[in-house]
């Protein structure tokens, strides 16, 4: 099995989630190659060839150019996998890929499956398994779905890409979504509201648990798109990356989007009715119990 990993410069910083492409091929193993248009001066710590562009030439991101030098090192290292992460660069650049080459795209990656490859579905409550019936075949991770590896003391055999052409995407700046001034990145205590919670009404045995545990109110993405608690709140891919020293899951069912976010939490603590909500394979306490009857006996023994 060859694999081509597609890394990621944002910002000025080779992307962090380099880690969690070398962790998928680690699992995977085979022979493992990697594409980058970054800085020379931030090249990944990997031990194998790097096909390297300079994004101070072909900048940060450019659709067009980009795809012209990931094709090269495609046709130069003729993987069975093109592996990219499922963030903005990976949802614009791999569908791109995958048509340039005519193959099968897998988006959503959160895991093997023998000869497959797992995606969730239905709002992440069902998981399935697909596996791809072209070779090469493109695929996106999603964030914090592998374990990261971080290799030390090796330096890649670099491989230099370049493309010609006029750029047709003029790249003006990044825009980081609104929080509505909620910065749940510095709370050390933030207690979740998942759709386990039930209604609107009901989000306010969350958020008086969060005042009794001193800490802030957080949400899950079907929360916010039912519009029970505002954007600013959200935690998870498509929200807030937050790393408290207690999280409280209150009825969220564990989405590997959500997970995400909330992945670099000290002690985390759900409270569901279903045991086999994938929140349990993080969690360090699982709480069954519901939910309405549950939370107001605990808040008030806390302000007891």
């Amino acid at each position: 099995m060859k694999v081509l990993l597609v890394a990621e410069y944002r910002q000025g910083r080779l992307a962090e989630s380099t880690s969690e492409l070398l962790g998928f091929a680690d699992a995977l193993g085979g022979d493992v190659s990697m594409a980058l248009v970054g800085s020379p001066d931030q090249l990944p710590g990997f031990d194998g060839r790097l096909h390297f562009a300079d994004a101070g030439i072909y900048g940060e991101y450019d659709s067009e150019l980009h795809k012209r030098l990931l094709l090269q090192a495609v046709e130069a290292e003729t993987p069975d996998l093109i592996v990219f992460m499922h963030s903005s660069y990976g949802w614009d650049l791999a569908p791109r890929i995958s048509a340039a080459l005519g193959v099968a795209l897998l988006s959503g990656v959160a895991g093997m499956d023998g000869d497959g490859f797992t995606t969730r579905c239905c709002n992440g409550k069902m998981r399935r398994t697909v596996t791809a019936m072209t070779s090469p075949a493109v695929l996106t991770l999603l964030p914090g779905a592998f374990p990261s590896v971080q290799p030390e003391g090796v330096s890649p055999e670099l491989h230099p890409m370049a493309a010609s052409g006029v750029p047709v995407v003029e790249f003006i700046r990044y825009e980081p979504p609104s929080t509505g001034g909620i910065d749940l990145t510095r709370s050390d205590v933030i207690v979740c509201a998942g759709r386990g919670v039930g209604s609107r009404e009901k989000v306010g045995l969350v958020r008086a648990l969060a005042d009794a545990l001193g800490g802030e109110v957080g949400a899950t993405r079907p929360v916010v798109d039912a519009g029970w608690l505002e954007h600013g709140r959200q935690i998870g891919s498509t929200g807030q990356s937050v790393s408290p020293g207690l999280y409280v899951a209150c009825g969220v069912s564990g989405a590997i989007q959500h997970l995400a976010g909330m992945k670099g939490s000290g002690f985390v603590i759900a409270l569901n009715t279903d045991r086999d909500a994938p929140i349990v394979e993080v969690a360090d306490l699982l709480v069954v119990a519901d939910l309405e009857e549950f939370l107001p006996l605990l808040t008030a023994k806390l302000g007891s």
